[in-house]
């Protein structure tokens, strides 16, 4: 998955105001307890990330976006 793709779909899953939010703000226990950011700055592949959300906000994201 590319970094754009990333970026759009987790802005249609939660909107582009909550998405910057989610992405700098929740730590995530299946990125090793870093955000979103930290864990794309690290290299962590895009899709891995990308699950990673959708692990921790299953009712947000929806079946089509997985």
């Amino acid at each position: 998955m590319r970094l754009t793709d990333f970026w759009a779909r987790l802005e249609e899953a939660f909107g582009p105001g909550y998405a910057a939010s989610i992405a700098s703000d929740q730590v995530l226990a299946q990125l090793g307890g870093r955000t979103v950011e930290q864990a794309l700055a690290a290299g962590e592949e895009t899709h891995v990330v990308w699950r990673a959300v959708c692990a921790a906000y299953p009712d947000r994201v929806p079946a089509r976006l997985r």
